[in-house]
């Protein structure tokens, strides 16, 4: 769910970004049917969640979210995330996020072959509708989280979510900055 953020761990490697950003689309065990340098990208985006699952920031946000949506805490914080690092890019990387952004799309689109056809679909919008540009603004957070809703197997309270957000934002910018912090150095200590 935080695309943008897996693709900026990854790096400046091709296959670590695009790995990265169809990491939730992999399942099992790794190589499986993936090209061995894209199967690397899709263990970093692994090594990445499981580091943020243990990291104290991660947690204190997934804390911060109410009880009526704590079960979706892990998702929102990822979703909140993307938010944070797309409303702050500038600030956070030297690249002009039009640039980064459509670079990562090319990126994706060029290996489109050799990626998972249940991922085609989801990747094509991603791209056409450029969702790393809505996440800067809370209404493109919004919009996504009410489409994951939607798509989901069972009624829950994704919908609405932006408001767990609003709720303490400089609380989760604050936990973000430090997370992110650490990820970057974990990421690159892994690469």
């Amino acid at each position: 769910m935080n695309f943008l953020a897996h693709a900026l761990l990854a790096g400046d490697d091709p296959a670590l970004v695009v790995g990265g950003v169809v990491g939730d689309w992999i399942k099992g065990p790794l190589p499986g049917r993936l090209p061995p340098d894209l199967a690397r990208g899709a263990a970093l985006h692994r090594a990445i969640d499981s580091h943020a699952e243990t990291h104290p920031a991660f947690r204190r946000s997934r804390a911060r979210v109410s009880t009526a949506r704590r079960r979706y805490a892990g998702v929102l914080v990822d979703i909140f995330y993307d938010h944070l690092l797309a409303a702050d890019w500038a600030a956070l990387h030297p690249q002009p996020f039009a640039d980064y952004r459509h670079a990562v799309y090319r990126q994706v689109s060029e290996r489109f072959a050799d990626l998972p056809q249940d991922a085609h679909y989801a990747l094509m919008l991603m791209a056409s509708e450029d969702w790393f540009h809505s996440y800067a603004r809370i209404d493109g957070i919004a919009d996504v989280l009410a489409r994951m809703s939607r798509r989901a197997r069972r009624p829950n309270p994704l919908a609405g979510g932006e408001a767990e957000f609003l709720a303490d934002a400089e609380g989760f910018r604050a936990d973000f900055q430090e997370w992110l912090a650490d990820a970057r150095r974990f990421a690159g200590e892994w690469r």
